[in-house]
């Protein structure tokens, strides 16, 4: 079968701790590229924010990179990369974006960025990355609604943002469509953007995963077990 792209999927945040939602959206993405776009999904990264973002009860990113490597652990094309982390400061997710292209238009990725690429596959990971490989953003639709917060995004990030690619898992109660329609810069940029709907509801997020650990409540099959043991040998959220 002939691929239009190879596509690496980024996504940055928080993960603030990571959940099974957040691996969830990576599959979903997946799918939809390889069904609906005739891309090929060769790799996906998460990248944990600096703790220099500022977000309000954000723990450091030694415990959030931990933690995501161990929930990524059984993928076979999803990983974590420090980068972003261990920046002198925090890093704008375009500056992340043109990190990640530069390395691969540079041939410059890593065995830990690009291992296992393309999935089951006996094929060099210098033969996948001389073709023709881009990076995308993938997130959530809370994060695009975000695009409209005043003082929070430039529009200038935002374009550039859009140029490299946006994939957006639709979540329930949001209209990313709307909200797309609504903000000029993104209907302009409508072709570089793909929303992808989650019709399994998944309410599991991150604040809420704080919360009942700080009530010491069962947070049992909302994240890995081998995350839940990290918070609780670490005793993380409490």
């Amino acid at each position: 079968m002939a691929f239009n792209k190879n596509v690496i999927l980024l996504a940055c945040g928080s993960f603030n701790p990571i959940t099974l939602m957040h691996l969830r959206m990576f599959e979903i993405a997946r799918v939809h590229l390889e069904k609906h776009c005739g891309h090929r999904v060769i790799r996906g990264i998460i990248s944990p924010v600096h703790d220099d973002y500022g977000k309000a009860n954000l723990t450091s990113s030694h415990h959030r990179c931990r933690m995501v490597e161990l929930a990524v652990q059984t993928s076979e094309w999803i990983t974590m990369d420090e980068w972003e982390s261990q920046e002198e400061t925090h890093s704008r997710t375009v500056e992340v974006l043109h990190h990640y292209q530069s390395l691969i238009d540079k041939g410059l990725m890593t065995d830990k960025q690009t291992d296992i690429l393309p999935r089951n596959k006996k094929q060099r990971v210098t033969d996948v990355l001389e073709q023709d490989t881009i990076v995308k953003l993938l997130c959530g639709a809370d994060l695009l609604e975000s695009f409209g917060v005043e003082g929070l995004w430039t529009d200038k990030d935002i374009l550039e943002i859009c140029n490299f690619g946006i994939i957006v898992i639709s979540r329930q109660g949001s209209n990313a469509e709307r909200f797309i329609f609504n903000n000029d810069i993104l209907a302009n940029n409508i072709k570089h953007i793909e929303v992808v709907y989650n019709w399994i509801i998944n309410e599991i997020n991150s604040t809420s995963i704080r919360t009942l650990v700080r009530r010491n409540e069962s947070i049992k099959y909302l994240i890995p077990d081998s995350v839940i043991q990290y918070i609780n040998k670490h005793q993380l959220y409490k």
